[in-house]
């Protein structure tokens, strides 16, 4: 689910699990191996985070197996997503960039900004399409907000709307946006200047920085996984979620 390299002192995580890259509980884990695998090799400086299926960064949560799962599954796979991989990516002695391709929604946003830098293809999009589905994008309640403001997160979170790279690089989700060919070029080259600085330096400082700029995230995650962990057990939750996987309109308000 994970390929993994290393090359001129960065480590590349590549997104294995076609046709999206669904989230499931075994890609967190094997993500979460891979990042630490990365952070504890003295020969890595700098870490990119990408997909190896072509023109699709992560289209979120598997629905049909999350539709699925027990409760305590639920609970552990949006742990892992929310507070888990923050957890570690704010850990990591090291710099992270997301070189993001084709569609990013939902949970695939979750992973993208555990990243301390995403650069976007001119093509990449964008959504919060949970609540189209029955459930709640409750962890981007904690940060977007901070970013692009309360109102204009308001409108992104409820309306579900997909924007594209060039707005989201006017809101500050983006750093940087390239041609779809030149993502991961890009994202190297920015690997690359980070690989040429100290690596002490880097670890003190990217620590300070999390510490600066933490805003309260980590107590937040906590609670949003138990809004979607209350959300799941919802007659509307189960509704929205069967709607998705039999490609219908949900009819909401009914069991």
């Amino acid at each position: 689910m994970i390929e993994y390299t290393i090359q001129d002192g960065v480590a590349e995580i590549l997104l294995a699990n076609p046709p999206v890259n669904g989230i499931t509980e075994e890609l967190m884990d094997a993500l979460f191996g891979a990042l630490r695998q990365a952070g504890g090799d003295r020969e890595v400086r700098a870490i990119i985070l990408g997909s190896a299926v072509p023109r699709r960064f992560c289209g979120g949560l598997d629905l049909p197996k999350f539709r699925t799962s027990t409760p305590t599954k639920v609970y552990a796979i949006v742990d892992k997503l929310y507070h888990r991989l923050w957890e570690l990516q704010s850990s990591l002695p090291k710099p992270t960039i997301a070189a993001v391709v084709g569609a990013v929604r939902g949970g695939g946003m979750s992973i993208a900004i555990t990243c301390d830098m995403l650069v976007a293809a001119d093509t990449a999009s964008f959504g919060y399409p949970e609540m189209d589905v029955g459930l709640l994008p409750s962890i981007h309640y904690q940060y977007l907000p901070r970013i692009v403001g309360r109102h204009r997160a308001f409108d992104l979170l409820f309306t579900g709307r997909v924007f594209d790279a060039h707005e989201a690089m006017a809101l500050g989700l983006v750093s940087r946006i390239a041609g779809e060919q030149e993502v991961l070029a890009e994202a190297r080259k920015l690997a690359g200047v980070f690989a040429a600085k100290s690596p002490e330096l880097m670890r003190l400082g990217k620590s300070a920085f999390v510490r600066a700029t933490d805003n309260g995230y980590r107590a937040g995650a906590a609670s949003a996984v138990d809004l979607i962990s209350s959300v799941f057990g919802t007659d509307d939750c189960k509704e929205g979620l069967a709607a998705f996987e039999g490609k219908r309109k949900p009819v909401w308000g009914k069991t």
